[in-house]
């Protein structure tokens, strides 16, 4: 078989899942069996798999699977329960002091809270618990997903305190002795620390825009005016929120190394612009509001409804006395149990341990195991967040059975696409058990063989094709990692360009998390928004195509010299320029619905 042939055929799931998402608009279910059943049929024939590995790897994906429905019934029930205790009127009110204006809300929320959460625990974890707050403040469903999605970018590489880079880059490159010898004296995690400051860098010269990226989505496609510039109205302000994370991040990313970039610069930025906000340090002169409820798309409406729930809350007695602290501690307490989890080594190694481990080996006599560690996973920190705030809100057992109700309804909604997704992804991802590449694999020489010496102009492009494929940057990383690295020893960049190119495929990794199916699926979920996942990958290829293009020509500007330095700054103007000049259809004076498009 032909190269071009088996290239046609590594691509074929993936098409099948863009033309019915995106290009079609068909839900997630349909395209993501559809891709399943065409996965699992090529790797039978094309790829001459056994029975037993397309099995095996189906079970470790349903385990996987059933791992993040695990997380996003505790991001939903932290939800429900304030909701049920008449906090969520506290954090409203809060938010409406510090700023009515959506706009900020939005980046003090996703940007800032959600990087935090981003860097303590990853795993799509700042968007189950991101979304369904802005949610319950009355953004709309659609609206929510969207940005805590874009936000899924500049922060992903160090989520989950660095596993990106220490587990992802650190395993891709690791046992393999030519990339030992070419970056000897330097040891390989020596080598992951030094990636890990160029990937803060790119990362902080592509994202610091992304506040401002976000507002100008959210005001086009959700404001009654249609229009990137009411999102730009606040450039000042996104712009100076942008710089409050990276800046730090960046810095922490070099001084300390790759564990701590995003949780200690979503930290700092959040000390840095909430006081200034409060103060209203370049805040705008104008206010920004969805239009009326009743003017919304119904595309937009999740299952959770913010305001119903307060209408319940607002006929219930101490719900008026919950200060603003007490409101917002069960968000409080999942940010330090995160961290405590993750940063105290004791305590991670018991949760971590064999015992604490439900684990499937050597499947079907695949060679494929599954493992479930529900005590370290984020799911476990939310339910205990959840049953703190029943004796902090001094809940009654019916208004809690409800939380529960409510959170259970939603999940089940959620998991037919999850099922399927992720046991499509184990399937292409395990192709290579056998003398043929991986599907992954043969997609990525295909490309670099057309790109040769402008590889690193694409390097970000596959790092993100890596993460919509796998639902994760971790997994791109340990995909394509050496394959990054041979690829420009090959086209003669050495060891200096090498390690550029190795930073490309992480930040493109991180990127592709804005369009990925399984944190689409999973985002929407936590909101109760079903079938629409297309229309939000439509949206966040937007800021996702900004992101790969300018990391991009940043990495050729690394590596080539000046000329691409201009090109990246043209590129980000052009980008600005063509939102601010694009006008959708305005709002009709009746109050009839908003186009989706």
């Amino acid at each position: 078989m032909g190269s071009g042939f088996l290239f046609a055929m590594a691509l074929l799931p993936i098409a099948i899942v863009f033309l019915l998402l995106v290009v079609m608009r068909r839900s997630a279910k349909l395209a993501m069996l559809v891709a399943y059943l065409a996965t699992a049929a090529l790797a039978l024939t094309v790829w001459d798999q056994a029975v037993g590995t397309v099995a095996g790897a189906t079970i470790n994906g349903l385990v996987t699977a059933l791992t993040l429905l695990f997380i996003i019934f505790g991001a939903i029930l932290v939800l429900q329960t304030v909701h049920e205790s008449g906090a969520i009127r506290a954090i409203r009110r809060g938010f409406t002091e510090l700023s009515p204006d959506r706009r900020i809300q939005a980046i003090i929320i996703a940007w800032l809270f959600g990087s935090m959460i981003e860097g303590a625990s990853g795993f799509g974890t700042p968007a189950a618990v991101a979304a369904p707050l802005l949610v319950a403040i009355g953004f709309p469903a659609m609206a929510a997903v969207l940005v805590t999605l874009i936000i899924q970018s500049t922060p992903v590489s160090f989520g989950a305190v660095g596993t990106p880079m220490l587990v992802g880059v650190n395993t891709g490159l690791g046992g393999n002795e030519g990339v030992l010898a070419s970056i000897a004296p330097m040891s390989l995690i020596d080598y992951v620390y030094a990636v890990a400051a160029n990937v803060a860098m790119v990362h902080a010269l592509v994202g610091f825009v992304i506040p401002l990226i976000m507002v100008g989505m959210l005001t086009r496609f959700f404001g009654a005016n249609r229009s990137f510039m009411e999102g730009f109205r606040v450039w000042k302000f996104a712009l100076f929120a942008g710089l409050a994370f990276t800046v730090p991040y960046y810095l922490v990313a070099w001084l300390l190394g790759p564990e701590f970039p995003s949780l200690l610069g979503g930290l700092i930025g959040l000390l840095i612009v909430v006081p200034a906000a409060r103060r209203g340090f370049l805040l705008p002169t104008d206010r920004f509001e969805f239009p009326e409820r009743a003017g919304w798309n119904s595309h937009w409406f999740g299952t959770l409804k913010a305001a119903e729930a307060e209408e319940v809350i607002a006929a219930r007695d101490g719900s008026a006395q919950i200060s603003l602290l007490r409101a917002w501690s069960p968000y409080l307490i999942i940010a330090i149990l995160l961290v405590l989890t993750r940063v105290i080594a004791p305590l991670k190694a018991a949760l971590t341990s064999p015992e604490a481990t439900l684990a499937f080996n050597d499947m079907f006599g695949s060679g494929i195991n599954a493992t479930a560690q529900l005590l370290y996973s984020p799911g476990t920190v939310l339910i205990i967040a959840s049953l703190l705030s029943v004796l902090i809100f001094r809940m009654s057992g019916k208004a809690y059975a409800r939380a529960w109700a409510g959170s259970a309804k939603t999940m089940v909604a959620a998991a037919p696409a999850l099922l399927l997704a992720v046991p499509m992804v184990q399937v292409f991802l395990n192709t290579g058990r056998g003398p043929m590449e991986s599907m992954p694999l043969v997609l990525a020489e295909g490309v670099s063989s057309v790109a040769g010496s402008a590889w690193p102009l694409f390097s970000p492009l596959l790092g993100a094709l890596g993460a919509f494929i796998a639902g994760s940057n971790t997994v791109s990383n340990m995909m394509f990692s050496l394959f990054q690295f041979s690829a420009a020893e090959q086209i003669g960049l050495g060891a200096a360009g090498a390690m550029i190119v190795v930073t490309l495929q992480a930040v493109g990794g991180a990127a592709g998390n804005m369009i990925c199916v399984h944190n689409v699926v999973a985002a929407s979920a936590v909101v109760g928004l079903t079938d629409r996942e297309g229309e939000v990958i439509r949206m966040t290829l937007i800021p996702m195509t900004y992101y790969v293009v300018q990391a991009g020509l940043i990495g050729m500007a690394l590596i080539y010299g000046g000329f691409w330095a201009i090109l990246a700054v043209v590129w980000l103007v052009a980008v600005i320029a063509a939102m601010a000049f694009n006008k959708g259809r305005q709002k009709v004076a009746t109050g009839s619905a908003v186009p989706a498009e």
